[in-house]
């Protein structure tokens, strides 16, 4: 809880009470390796913060292949208060452990808070800088220099999640990703 409370006061003042009242709607859970966090068709009714490990989004595109879309690793958040079922599963690529707030004690905190919407708001804006830094020159890059990009991007998942979810994320087979590591040795 402590890393949330102080991830959230880099973008906001927040005061005893208004902390008690996070405090008190959070609740911390484990995940498995290759555990679901969400299933694609249903309904995201939780709110989390990436405590300790890694969650990976996907989805199977239209050939039955599993595609990673992005990973989301310690010290991020995680939303969706559309109320719309998902197209995407969200997957632990590691053990993970997740602060989550069911989104009635999200809209309450947001309700309660006054400041909260803006710290939300500062918090979205710069996890979206962040992916599309992320993301947008992985189109138009060789295989290599999209692993490279990866490696300075992520510099701590490589060691840590699975080889076949690297090279879905990659758009490349695990076999082009053995290859490519080894040239680069």
């Amino acid at each position: 809880m402590k890393e949330f409370i102080e991830f959230v006061l880099q973008f906001g003042e927040l005061n005893t009470q208004q902390i008690k009242l996070i405090r008190q709607k959070a609740k911390e859970i484990t995940l498995e390796k290759e555990a679901y966090f969400a299933e694609a068709g249903k309904v995201l009714n939780e709110v989390c913060f990436v405590l300790d490990g890694i969650l990976r989004i996907c989805y199977y595109n239209n050939k039955g292949e599993e595609i990673t879309k992005i990973f989301v690793e310690e010290n991020h958040l995680l939303y969706d208060l559309k109320n719309a079922p998902s197209t995407e599963y969200i997957q632990a690529a590691t053990p993970c452990k997740l602060l989550v707030f069911s989104n009635a004690d999200w809209r309450e905190i947001s309700d309660t808070i006054l400041v909260w919407e803006p710290i939300i708001q500062k918090i979205t804006n710069k996890a979206l800088v962040e992916k599309l830094q992320r993301v947008s020159p992985l189109v138009a890059q060789d295989a290599t220099t999209r692993y490279l990009e990866f490696l300075e991007k992520y510099p701590t998942l490589a060691n840590r999640i699975p080889l076949s979810y690297i090279a879905s994320y990659l758009g490349i087979t695990q076999q082009s990703l053995s290859r490519i590591r080894k040239n680069i040795r």
